[in-house]
């Protein structure tokens, strides 16, 4: 690298808090280089048979135990050479850091502030434990008397009484546990669960749920976003392809199995 700045008669590289950065000089060199390191990078993985390697997926807790588990045995099956590690985080990786090759990240309005794929834009239902409702001539405004769980915050169940079009007050909610623990606390009939119908399919499904009211809305939506650098390499690639395939439904607007 220091021959290469001293043909070039710039500094590429300068000191920073954690080692080394590229200088503006070195960001400017590597924009124009990137698009031949593309196509390179682009012929060499296409002389191999299939792709390999290991990627990372940083991704919501939920969203990771509910959708991407579930269907990770078939991944292994479709695409055996690749090992992937699925990292389940509040803290979402930073990929201009390459902390990750894949992250989920979660957009509660409007589109991410880079380039990304569109994952669930699933719309949010009340759902409880079977039974855990006696009587189901219940009013919806009934269902705010009961514990209060949710997917996520500031507080949700304030949108499903105005979407509903009720002119109640919702009960106050100083605390609030993390989505995946409210999920689970719902199917072991502790409370009402308010979220998105993508991560409670699984439990709809083999009859740990059921959605209590027929008011729903949308709110948000799951993105999946491609560190540049990694996007290159062809494992990389596939997975992302995968994780759109098998993610389908979820933009369907329909409860369909996915996978």
């Amino acid at each position: 690298m220091r021959g290469l700045e001293a043909r070039l008669g710039v500094q590429l590289f300068r000191e920073a808090a954690r080692g080394v950065a590229l200088s503006p000089e070195g960001q400017h060199y590597l924009q124009r280089i990137t698009p031949a390191l593309d196509v390179i990078g682009e012929a060499t993985e296409g002389l191999a048979d299939a792709p390999a390697g290991r990627v990372v997926v940083n991704s919501e807790p939920v969203f990771a135990t509910k959708i991407v588990i579930p269907i990770l045995a078939k991944f292994q099956q479709d695409l055996p050479g690749i090992e992937l590690r699925l990292v389940g985080s509040n803290d979402l990786a930073d990929l201009d850091r390459y902390e990750a090759d894949l992250a989920i990240r979660y957009a509660k309005t409007g589109a991410l502030d880079q380039p990304s794929d569109l994952l669930s834009d699933a719309a949010i239902y009340p759902f409880a434990a079977p039974g855990y409702l006696k009587d189901d001539k219940l009013r919806p405004t009934d269902l705010l008397e009961r514990p209060l769980l949710r997917d996520r915050g500031p507080n949700i169940w304030i949108d499903w009484v105005r979407h509903a079009g009720f002119d109640v007050e919702v009960p106050d909610d100083p605390w609030r546990m993390r989505a995946a623990l409210a999920l689970e606390a719902a199917v072991h009939g502790a409370g009402i669960y308010l979220g998105a119908s993508d991560g409670t399919y699984l439990d709809e499904t083999a009859g740990r749920l059921v959605r209590v009211s027929d008011v729903g809305f949308k709110q948000g939506s799951f993105h999946l976003l491609t560190s540049g650098q990694a996007g290159r390499r062809k494992a990389v690639r596939q997975v992302r392809s995968w994780l759109l395939e098998h993610t389908q439904a979820l933009r369907s607007g329909k409860n369909q199995p996915i996978g």
